[in-house]
């Protein structure tokens, strides 16, 4: 690791990460709103689809650098929006097929051409596919007396002009991305804002091939979106964090193909390659930990609200062995074999109930303290209370009323139970005869 940042030449790893920087901004700006729309495949669409317009380019100009390539494979792209909108409105398909008939067809044509031309011109496919980061500084123009790489001043006017849309648009974009027929009705032309979008997206691909080619670019679109969208459900922060995940992921992707390579002996690799799998970790890490979305945090309250059940039923069932004689005890076996849930987590729950002082131990026999009996009697106030109110309201069999209060009793707090009460005219005995607990303080 040491050495890889030793050879830092700022002239040249400057310059990529600026690059990737711009690429993957400029991309993950219009990728919001393909998200929002459930349109993320129209993008991988556009970047593969638009090869024929490229590979006609370089027939007709004999050049990878010709504007007359960018114009092309931008009009293929907007193509193949159109094209794909047509056949999902006219001919009644549905639009992820659609998307499947004109991409794969398109694409398919672009390969055949670009095989015709490699004998042509100097065109490398896998230039094409995975992009040249690594030669960005090799290409410079002279800007107000400055030198910068070409494909730098390219992409920092997409990422200026797919900036300024957004920010002109940003309420029309903002309804027709949520609901196309509100906007319609508020004079919004949503299928202008949609065709503006797309023609962005192709713009953008054709001006990120030389950055990130044509596979990779669809990573940018999508998956700083998508990571965003785990994070937050509000769309200025989620414009937001995408940008931060899309240029956190170029800086660290490129130094990542220097380092993590070298530290297992090997030489560097694609730094676009890398810049992809570095959005790709950020979304697994908000998929893992997402506060709100994520599977850890997920995991942590079912198995919190798990573990809240089952304390209760412990608790429910030492106060129903207690109700007539306060020192009646139970063993654990009692406790497990009349309660459904897996014995270590019964263990384990019922050890923490002890510890917190609900439950004591005596030997091998458990029952309830003040604490705890206070605790339970408001839990079999809530059970008994809905087994009366459905019996009273729901016109319930009595022998039918415990599997649903069972449920509810674990969600009712003491507001919920004041409603019960006056529901139930302040009933004392529950439909099976047994004395509903009054209210404590």
């Amino acid at each position: 690791m040491i050495f890889a940042i030793a050879n830092w030449d700022w002239a040249l790893d400057g310059w990529i990460i600026v690059a990737g920087v711009l690429c993957a901004c400029g991309a993950a700006l219009l990728g919001n709103f393909l998200v929002l729309r459930r349109m993320s495949l129209l993008g991988d669409a556009i970047s593969h689809a638009i090869l024929p317009g490229l590979a006609l380019a370089f027939l007709i100009t004999e050049s990878r650098t010709s504007w007359v390539m960018f114009v092309g494979a931008a009009v293929v792209g907007v193509l193949t929006a159109v094209f794909t909108e047509s056949i999902h409105r006219w001919g009644n398909v549905d639009e992820g097929a659609a998307m499947g008939v004109v991409f794969t067809t398109l694409f398919a044509i672009g390969v055949l051409l670009i095989v015709q031309a490699v004998d042509h011109v100097d065109l490398d496919p896998g230039c094409v596919l995975y992009g040249a980061i690594e030669m960005t500084p090799e290409d410079p123009i002279i800007i107000w007396g400055r030198e910068m790489p070409r494909v730098v001043a390219v992409l920092g006017v997409v990422l200026a002009v797919n900036a300024l849309f957004v920010l002109a648009f940003y309420k029309e974009l903002k309804i027709t991305s949520f609901d196309p027929e509100l906007a319609t009705t508020l004079g919004i032309n949503a299928r202008w804002m949609h065709y503006g979008l797309m023609t962005l997206v192709a713009i953008t691909a054709v001006a990120s091939f030389e950055a990130v080619g044509n596979i990779l670019v669809v990573a940018m679109f999508v998956v700083p979106a998508a990571t965003a969208q785990m994070l937050t459900n509000r769309l200025p922060w989620m414009i937001g964090i995408s940008l931060l995940v899309a240029a956190l992921g170029a800086v660290l992707g490129h130094v990542g193909a220097m380092v993590v390579p070298a530290a297992f002996g090997y030489g560097s690799t694609t730094s676009a390659g890398m810049m992809a799998v570095a959005v790709g970790l950020f979304f697994g890490l908000a998929l893992l930990f997402s506060p709100s979305r994520g599977l850890a945090p997920r995991l942590v309250r079912r198995m919190r609200l798990t573990g809240q059940i089952i304390a209760e039923d412990l608790l429910g069932l030492l106060y129903r062995n207690e109700e007539f004689d306060p020192q009646q005890t139970m063993m654990f076996a009692e406790l497990s074999a009349a309660i459904p849930a897996n014995r270590l987590a019964q263990r384990c729950v019922l050890l923490w109930l002890v510890a917190v002082n609900d439950v004591v131990r005596d030997g091998q026999e458990y029952r309830l303290s003040e604490a705890g009996r206070d605790r339970a009697a408001a839990l079999l106030r809530a059970h008994r209370l809905w087994e009366e109110y459905l019996v009273k309201e729901g016109d319930v069999l009595p022998d039918k009323t415990h599997p649903s209060a069972e449920r509810l009793e674990h969600f009712t707090d003491k507001q919920l139970r004041r409603r019960l009460d006056k529901e139930t005219a302040a009933a004392a005995i529950d439909p099976h005869g047994k004395p509903i607990p009054p209210e404590r303080p």
